[in-house]
């Protein structure tokens, strides 16, 4: 089984060939990460001035940024959790800016699609609870990203 990714872009710009790479990453890293199938996921390609509208209206910081997610497992204040019913996992949704992966993409001498599989994936692994906030979670989530695009073969 694999995951159901919605992927959605709003710029218009994605080629087949870069959706169905962020597909088909997205679900070679959910079968390392041992992810549930048929767990769902949305991917978001947005422009930079709409990725700067989100940043600022749930990260307060009024700047674009190339990649946000939004864990949808983490619970909220008077959430509950629901037990006994067969529903799928809902991962959350990552928002990539394309103009950001543009701009990075040249800058550290890469293709788009590397840089694309990179947001996408660095989105997915926050979904699944990884972080750098501290040195050593850093490590451990960059170390596991950069394990992640080699087995698929979207080397630097």
């Amino acid at each position: 089984m694999s995951l159901i990714i919605d992927l959605l872009d709003e710029t218009a710009q994605l080629n087949d060939e870069n959706h169905n790479m962020i597909e088909g990453l997205l679900n070679f890293a959910a079968r390392l990460e041992n992810v549930e199938g048929n767990s769902e996921v949305s991917v978001t390609v947005v422009t930079d001035d709409k990725i700067q509208e989100i940043n600022r209206e749930y990260r307060d910081k009024d700047k674009p940024t190339d990649v946000i997610s939004f864990a949808l497992e983490e619970m909220g204040e008077g959430e509950i959790v629901v037990t006994g019913v067969e529903m799928p996992r809902i991962l959350g949704d990552i928002i990539i800016s394309l103009d950001k992966a543009k701009e990075q993409a040249e800058e550290y001498g890469h293709t788009l699609s590397r840089e694309l599989g990179f947001l996408a994936l660095h989105g997915f692994l926050h979904l699944l609870g990884y972080d750098h906030e501290t040195e050593e979670e850093e490590k451990v989530m960059f170390n596991r990203q950069k394990e992640i695009l080699n087995e698929f073969g979207l080397q630097r």
